[in-house]
């Protein structure tokens, strides 16, 4: 697909870091699957991909993490 943001290249798969933040909570996810602009860096991910982070992260947050790293894919 061609980036939205800077519409000069194709984006390629690669992965990216996701980091979600909401109050005073802050989780960040690595090695996120992701298709990422070669020209500016901008990274797109699928919408299974955007459902099982916020899954994960909803989960976190019930277990009573606030902030913290997880690798994807480590427990989804």
């Amino acid at each position: 697909m061609d980036c939205l943001v800077c519409r000069r290249a194709e984006t390629r798969p690669n992965t990216t870091k996701i980091t979600l933040e909401r109050g005073n909570v802050s989780l960040v996810f690595t090695d996120v699957p992701a298709q990422v602009c070669p020209d500016c860096g901008e990274c797109y991910v699928d919408e299974p991909v955007a459902a099982a982070l916020l899954k994960s992260a909803e989960e976190m947050v019930e277990a009573g993490v606030l902030t913290g790293t997880q690798r994807y894919g480590a427990t989804l």
